[in-house]
């Protein structure tokens, strides 16, 4: 029996839009979309892999090749690490070397920072070639891959650790393709790290036209993690859904209560996931941690900094707490370093305006807003209910 036909989400930018198609056995599908979105099958295209991704990535090759298109492959070992200008001058260099040309795009086929770098790449080479995405795991699917942010990190050396996202640009997609058979070859901890997103995106989604998502994530947690097709595809329909509305209305971050939203976690996330020494469960050997598990514990902490300003009721953070522990995410986290260091180290997101701590922090289930500036005490509260232990030092 054939695959249903992929469930379609369009992410409405006027002549820009673009459908992100999720379902399964739709890797092979990358020249079709390619010929939809520019009008004519180019002759080449830069394919840049994730090591990690290899067979998926064979798929998209051939795919290609059978459509005579000449793919252009780039590998990347992917890592906040090697998330950098200097792989992204690999790619670039990759391309022209191949003497790409404007109109040939650029596919990315991999994870998020695979997504991220290739992206950026695209936006970067000869001033902008098209970019399809196709995303291999949940965290890519149901958030990297959609909305147009691309990027790299900046090591800001031993003073300043490691700056996420903080160079790149806005470069909207020709399309993504999200095949969930790729997710079986992920490991069940990066497939429990992508729900972090998913509950993210349910602990905002209310204004955005979906006020069950947490009610049907906390439901269908074991029909998830089993990779049941129709869970799969659903929970990443509903989350896309989520960000495309959120993305259609406010696409570069520029409305004070749209896009920024989906930073609810991010800044005390960003803060703890760039210590490479910290690990979901204290087992040393998984270390550091991975982006989600990292969103999972900022999420609980900004749930109870909104607590401490009377923003939402303690019962919320209880709710979230419950849902990602069911999932297997951490909510708290041994060996962080003292309050200062990670009050440092917030303070060097890219959300800090003006000089002041920009916090995203829920008021009730399924809303958040936009918080300047938040005291101290508040922002300390936070950190200290996702300690399991003593600060240690960061050295």
């Amino acid at each position: 029996m054939p695959p249903p036909p992929p469930v379609t989400v369009r992410v409405e930018l006027g002549d820009r839009a673009y459908p992100v198609l999720i379902g399964p056995a739709i890797l092979a599908s990358v020249p079709d979309a390619l010929g939809r979105a520019l009008g004519e099958l180019p002759l080449r295209a830069g394919l840049v892999v994730d090591s990690g991704a290899a067979d998926h990535a064979a798929r998209a090759e051939r795919a290609l090749a059978s459509a005579g298109i000449e793919p252009v492959r780039v590998e990347i070992e992917p890592s906040e690490r090697t998330k950098s200008l200097a792989t992204l001058e690999t790619v670039l260099v990759a391309l022209a070397r191949a003497r790409l040309e404007r109109g040939e795009p650029v596919v990315a086929v991999g994870g998020g920072i695979v997504g991220d770098l290739a992206g950026f790449a695209a936006a970067a080479y000869r001033r902008g070639v098209p970019v399809l995405q196709c995303p291999t795991t949940l965290l890519a699917m149901v958030d990297a891959s959609v909305g147009g942010k691309t990027g790299v990190n900046l090591d800001l050396g031993e003073a300043g650790g490691l700056a996420k996202n903080m160079a790149g640009a806005f470069h909207q997609p020709l399309a993504v393709i999200a095949d969930i058979d790729t997710l079986a070859t992920l490991p069940q901890r990066h497939l429990r790290a992508g729900l972090a997103e998913c509950v993210k995106h349910a602990l905002i989604s209310a204004d955005f036209g979906d006020d069950t998502y947490l009610d049907w994530i906390a439901a269908s947690i074991d029909a998830i993690l089993a990779l049941d097709p129709d869970a799969i595809t659903e929970l990443v329909r509903r989350s896309v859904q989520i960000k495309a509305r959120i993305v259609a209305d406010d696409e570069r971050e520029e409305a004070r209560h749209g896009r920024a939203l989906l930073n609810l976690g991010h800044t005390f996330a960003h803060a703890i996931e760039t210590l490479p020494w910290l690990t979901p469960d204290g087992d040393p050997a998984h270390a550091p941690l991975q982006h989600g598990e990292a969103v999972a514990v900022g999420l609980i902490a900004a749930c109870r900094c909104a607590e401490r300003l009377s923003l939402c009721h303690p019962s919320l953070g209880d709710e979230a707490e419950a849902v990602l522990r069911r999932i297997g995410l951490p909510t708290r986290l041994a060996g962080l370093p003292d309050d200062a260091t990670l009050a440092s180290l917030m303070g060097g997101d890219k959300k800090v305006h003006g000089g002041r701590l920009r916090l995203i922090l829920p008021t009730e289930r399924g809303r958040a807003r936009v918080v300047d500036d938040p005291p101290a005490h508040a922002v300390l509260a936070g950190i200290g209910a996702v300690r399991s232990d003593r600060p240690t030092d960061s050295t």
